[in-house]
């Protein structure tokens, strides 16, 4: 039996009201969002919204020369084109998927003459872009002050709690990539990781074993992150497992297939 699929696996979704739900379902069209595909280049525009509903698309900025560096993440809890409705209509990053998923897709014009009529919807938005804002500035006070050890807690910590399911897979190189550092870097990390008994890889796999701890041993930013996105969308949804909200699996052991991390 295939995967069933419902938009209010999308925490912004599932917050429609019974007669914004009946203007925006109707326009909504499931979409495969797969590994690596790009939606947006820097400057770009978007012609529709994505809303992930088991997807993660990385916001990352490529330099001149060609490297990158994520910025921010956008998962189950959030919409991938706020440029749209915040007015700039372009962005300064490039979107790609990091984790290949499912997500519902929105034209540009329908999201705007939803947003337009103010109330609920605009003010959730408004609401989940100050959410995304924060990680946007914590990540770079992150990738500045911080150990790659405490970045890639971080970054594991946040892929995990905008995973639907108890498995992903991403590359070495992807991850790398994604903390702007050298792949070698990683592999040094992991190993350190594994040694503390927070994660265990081995024929090219990782999965985190004691999740409490690994969030003993990232910096404070995932924490700033996870209470931000929890204050500000903690009203979104109907009433669920706290599994459905970001960073709510505190103080709970993983169990060894928690994330797979091609090494």
């Amino acid at each position: 039996m295939g995967t069933l699929h419902n938009p209010n696996q999308n925490r912004l979704l599932a917050a429609l009201t019974p007669a914004e739900s009946g203007r925006l379902t109707p326009h909504l069209e499931l979409a495969p969002m797969p590994l690596g595909e790009a939606y947006c280049e820097s400057g770009g525009r978007l012609q529709h919204v994505y809303f992930p509903t088991s997807a993660i698309v990385s916001l990352h900025y490529v330099t001149a020369n060609g490297a990158t560096a994520e910025v921010a993440g956008v998962g189950n809890e959030g919409v991938l084109g706020i440029s749209l409705f915040m007015g700039g209509g372009t962005t300064p990053y490039r979107a790609s998927v990091r984790a290949a998923g499912y997500g519902y897709r929105l034209k540009a014009q329908a999201l705007m003459d939803e947003f337009n009529r103010g109330g609920t919807w605009q003010h959730l938005l408004l609401r989940y872009t100050q959410a995304l804002m924060t990680e946007t500035a914590q990540t770079a006070v992150c990738n500045r002050h911080h150990t790659v050890e405490q970045q890639l807690c971080r970054w594991l910590l946040l892929t995990l709690d905008r995973t639907p399911s108890n498995e992903l897979i991403l590359t070495q190189e992807l991850a790398a990539n994604m903390l702007g550092v050298r792949r070698e870097g990683i592999t040094e990390v992991a190993g350190k990781l594994q040694s503390a008994g927070y994660i265990q890889y081995r024929r090219g796999h990782i999965a985190v074993l004691d999740r409490t701890g690994l969030e003993d041993h990232a910096c404070e930013c995932y924490e700033v992150v996870k209470a931000e996105f929890g204050r500000l969308l903690r009203s979104t949804g109907p009433k669920r497992t706290p599994a459905a909200a970001i960073g709510s699996h505190r103080g709970k052991t993983q169990p060894a297939s928690a994330l797979i991390l091609a090494i």
